[in-house]
Formats: structure tokens, C-alpha cells, sequence
């Protein structure tokens, strides 16, 4: 339609340009045209061609292109971020009580008193005083009766530079009666005849880092020292003087350097000197799964040098809920009149012999954690030179003579911790020894199995606290008058206790003892007290 609109055009443009170029004056002819018929014009139709595109070829020759980028170390500034802990409400902070007395009175008569008192600045200093004093006087047999009263000081003091300074001293007074001798033959006996005391003057003091240091290097030094007096004119002094460095690495890996020199004069109507000095390196190295110790013990006694291992091995079996462990090591242990009459107060002091005993322990076994439950049990063998055991002396037949002999030790040892359910605490041991002496036929007056328990449990928010304990412990051997071996009965003691808070400062204590009045002798004519109460007051402050 477009087509013929533009045919139009020029047929009337070619009409309009004869007009123009005319003669002037001329006339155009009249004419009539007459239009037969509609031009239609019409396009001839054209051939398409068709393209097909195909792809390249592929190139299958590798490049090898090599990048060059230099390297351009940026500086960048930026502040380091803040981390604001999210509010959270804080718990109560519990009283802190710098004092505490305990106050009772117990059947038969025994009289009790405790009491202590803290005071410190974390920063600067800590002071602790404490005294105690607990007796008895059981009329039923003569003279059984015991006091022992202890009082004593214990300062630290920080300084700025982060070295600390330790000092303590302290006086007990342990009084025993040798009540051993023939009830029924011997009546109306002062307790004067029969009394023995001992009096004991402690002193201390020790230099040590307070803070940890930039080499992650730990050190003290100190001393310690004591002198003992009885009632019959014996006297025991000891000094010992401890240095001691350790070197942390990578802080899990250490290694240890302790000496020692101990110094100790027994004096009644002679005088004996017994000085040892101790040189023990170690170095202990913390694996992921395990831990090793290394070192030895050089010890010298009299200008005899003997060096005894100091090692020890375990490993992780399945985390730690189960390790085994083994080891090795010895040492000198004093037999002093101070350690040996706090074992057995009624040993002899006239004529006493101190000496070193000299042992070697080889050991192995497991321990873990299984929830609620710590425990460890443990083998070995011990071989001991000089082990004190005690009999009934043959002239004051009131005391008992330190006898020493070479020994080989078989033990089985172990212990538990548990806390089945909240607030309940259970603690228990065992140990069993198998003596092999060399000259007597047994170990005297040695316990050869034992068996502790105890149980803790706390309730009503912390007022009341329950206790039990339980003590076995087998008839230790010994020889009776006939001059024959003998074991003398075994101990069996069940106790019980209580301790309820009334308020925040007072509260009560009660002890049941020995329920089962089992009065067996530890040592050979000395009965034990049987069931005995005590009960009191407590208050803090």
C-alpha cells in the first residue's frame, strides 16, 4: 500500500512540473484520463541461503604460561579490636572468716580447744597463728592417759620485686604415760614414775620466687630446724638446709635441681651425729599421651657416696580414664629419735641408736579417672637396709628397743576417691606388705595390712556435715612373755561424726569413736582407749 501511495507522488510531481515549464499563454489541453486499473508492483521472491557454522578446530599444543608477580609488602595500621564481655550476673562472694575456735568437751574426760586466725593482703603478706590442745584420762586402767598441746606462727611476705620470704616457728608438748605394767601387781603407781614428755622447739624460713619469672625459673631456699627434749635427759637437735631450681620449657617440660644437707645430734650420755647430703637432678618431659622422669639421687652419709635412681614412666592407655605407670627410685631415710617417738612414743631414749635407712623401691601399676571416680593401685618391691622394727625391752620392760635389719619388701597398694552423688565423698585405701627379713623371724610390732575408709557428706546447704570412717588393720607380730612369736589382736574401728552450723558463726561437733570399744594393743601391753565421745562448740569470725 506504501508502494502506490508513492507511484501517486510522482504522478502528480510530473503533472505540476509540465505546468511549470509551459509556454506562457499557452493553454493546457482539457483532457479527461481515465484510469483502467490499480498499479500493484510485487517484489520477485529470493533464494535463502543457508549457513551451517561449525566449530574450530581444537588446539591440543600444552603452553606452559609463567606469571611474574612482584612481591609488595603492605603496611597496614589498624587498631586492635575490643572485645567487651557480655554482662553477666555475678555469684554472691562467700564470707571470708579470718578466725576459728573449737571448744568440747569429751567421756571419759578429755578436754579439747582449737583455734586459729588468718589475716592477709594477696599483694603483700599472709600471718597464720594456731594452737591446739586435746587430752584424756581414761581412770578405768592407771595412768592411761595422753596431752598433747602445739601453738605456732606461719608468715609470708610478698615483695614488689617478686621474691617471697617464708618463716615459721612453733613449741608442742606431747605427753605420754607408760602405763604398760601389770594392772593387777602394781596398783597406786604417780604418774611422775611413769610420765614421759616431749618437748619440741621448731623453727623455719624460706626464700622463694613469689612470682612467676621471665626465664620461667623457679627457686627457693630454706631451712628448717628443730630441737626435742625429754624427761630424761635426752636431746635431739636437726638442721636442715634445702636449695632447690627449676627450669620450666616450652611450660610443660622440667628440669629439676634439689640439694640437701641434713644435720643431726642425738645427745643423752653420749653424743651421735648423723649428717647426710642429697644432690637429686631430675628432668621430666610432658608427651601428649605420656610423661618420662629421668634423674638420680646422689646421696653421702660418713664420706659413702651411693647414687639411687630417680625415674618414672606412664602412658595414657585411654585418656585419663586409665594409665599404667613404672618406676624406680632410693634414698636414705633418717631413723631419728624425733620421727621414731612420733611413731612409737614409747620407745627407749637412753642408749638409743640413730642411723640412715637405705632403700630401693621398683614400682609399677594404674591409675585414671572415670567420672566420679580417682583411683590408682600399685606393685612393687623394696629392698630396705636398717628398717627399725620395735620389741618390749628386756630390762625396763615399760619401753620398747629399736631393732634394725635388712629387709625385702613385696606391697600391694591402692586408693580411691569418689563422689557418687552430690554432696557424698568416698575415700578409701588398702596396703598389704610381705616381709623377708634377713635375721629375725619377723617384722615387729609392722602392720602387714590395712584397710581406711571414710565418708564425707554435705547437706542442707552446706549446715550439716556426716562422717564415717572405718579402720582395719591386722595383729601385728610380736614376742610375749613365754618368749614366743605372737600376733597380738587386730584393730577394728568404727567411728562416726557430725558437725551442724547453727548460724553463719556458731555450730556444733559431734564424735562417736570407736563404736566397737575394740581395745586391742598396737604395742605389746598398751590397750587402746576404746569407744570415747566428744562433742563441743565451733564459732568463726
Amino acid at each position: 500500500m506504501k508502494l502506490i501511495k508513492n507511484i501517486i507522488c510522482v504522478f502528480i510531481l510530473s503533472v505540476l512540473s509540465y505546468t511549470v515549464y509551459a509556454q506562457p499563454g499557452e493553454e493546457l489541453p482539457s483532457e479527461e484520463v481515465e484510469i483502467i486499473k490499480d498499479f500493484e508492483a510485487a517484489l520477485e521472491e529470493s533464494n535463502r541461503l543457508e549457513v551451517k557454522p561449525e566449530l574450530p578446530p581444537l588446539d591440543t599444543n600444552s603452553r606452559k604460561l609463567i606469571y611474574t608477580i612482584p612481591s609488595k609488602s603492605l603496611q597496614v595500621e589498624y587498631l586492635p579490636p575490643k572485645i567487651r564481655p557480655i554482662a553477666m550476673k555475678r555469684d554472691a562472694i562467700p564470707p571470708i572468716y579470718k578466725g576459728f575456735v573449737k571448744l568440747g568437751y569429751g567421756i571419759p574426760s578429755s578436754p579439747y580447744a582449737e583455734a586459729s586466725y588468718h589475716t592477709s593482703d594477696p599483694d603483700k603478706y599472709e600471718v597464720g597463728l594456731n594452737f591446739k590442745h586435746h587430752s584424756a584420762n581414761f581412770r578405768d586402767i592407771e595412768n592411761q592417759r595422753f596431752s598433747r598441746t602445739n601453738a605456732g606462727v606461719d608468715g609470708t611476705y610478698f615483695h614488689e620485686e617478686g621474691f617471697a620470704i617464708n618463716g615459721n616457728i612453733g613449741f608442742d608438748a606431747n605427753q605420754v604415760h607408760f602405763y604398760g605394767y601389770d594392772q593387777e601387781e602394781q596398783t597406786n603407781v604417780s604418774r611422775e614414775q611413769v610420765q614421759q614428755q616431749f618437748n619440741t622447739f621448731t623453727l623455719g624460713g624460706q626464700l622463694f620466687n613469689g612470682e612467676r619469672t621471665q626465664g620461667d625459673l623457679s627457686y627457693y631456699a630454706g631451712f628448717d630446724f628443730y630441737s626435742l627434749q625429754d624427761n630424761f635427759a635426752s636431746g635431739e637437735t636437726n638442721l636442715d638446709i634445702d636449695l632447690g631450681l627449676t627450669k620450666w620449657f616450652n611450660e610443660q617440660h622440667e628440669l629439676t635441681v634439689r640439694i640437701t644437707t641434713d644435720f643431726t645430734t642425738f645427745e643423752d650420755t653420749a653424743k651421735q651425729n648423723l649428717n647426710n647430703f642429697y644432690l637429686n637432678p631430675t628432668f621430666t618431659f610432658h608427651g601428649d599421651f605420656f610423661k618420662i622422669k629421668v634423674g638420680g639421687n646422689l646421696t653421702s652419709n660418713d664420706d659413702k657416696f651411693t647414687v639411687f635412681p630417680d625415674a618414672e614412666a606412664s602412658v595414657n592407655v585411654v585418656g585419663n580414664k586409665l594409665s599404667v605407670f613404672a618406676g624406680a627410685r632410693g634414698d636414705l631415710h633418717k631413723n631419728t629419735f624425733k620421727n621414731l617417738s612420733d611413731y612409737n612414743p614409747f620407745i627407749v631414749s637412753r642408749g638409743f641408736d640413730i642411723r640412715n635407712s637405705s632403700y630401693y623401691d621398683f614400682y609399677g601399676g594404674i591409675r585414671g579417672n572415670l567420672a566420679v571416680l580417682d583411683y590408682q593401685g600399685q606393685i612393687g618391691f623394696k629392698r630396705v637396709d636398717d628398717m627399725a622394727t620395735f620389741l618390749g625391752d628386756p630390762i625396763d620392760t615399760l619401753r620398747f628397743d629399736v631393732l634394725y635389719d635388712t629387709t625385702d619388701i613385696f606391697y600391694i597398694k591402692g586408693t580411691i576417691n569418689a563422689y557418687p552423688v552430690k554432696g557424698l565423698e568416698v575415700i578409701g585405701t588398702i596396703g598389704s606388705n610381705v616381709y623377708s627379713l634377713n635375721n629375725f623371724e619377723k617384722a615387729w610390732h609392722l602392720p602387714a595390712f590395712e584397710v581406711n575408709v571414710g565418708l564425707n557428706y554435705t547437706t542442707m546447704e552446706d549446715k550439716l556435715r556426716l562422717k564415717a570412717e572405718l579402720f582395719v588393720e591386722n595383729g601385728v607380730p610380736y614376742i610375749n612373755d613365754a618368749g614366743e612369736t605372737d600376733n597380738l589382736n587386730g584393730l577394728f574401728d568404727l567411728s562416726f561424726g557430725a558437725d551442724y552450723r547453727l548460724s553463719d558463726n556458731f555450730g556444733i561437733f559431734f564424735q562417736l569413736n570407736n563404736l566397737a570399744n575394740n581395745k586391742r594393743q598396737r604395742w605389746a601391753n598398751y590397750p587402746t582407749y576404746g569407744i570415747n565421745i566428744l562433742g563441743g562448740l565451733t564459732a568463726r569470725f
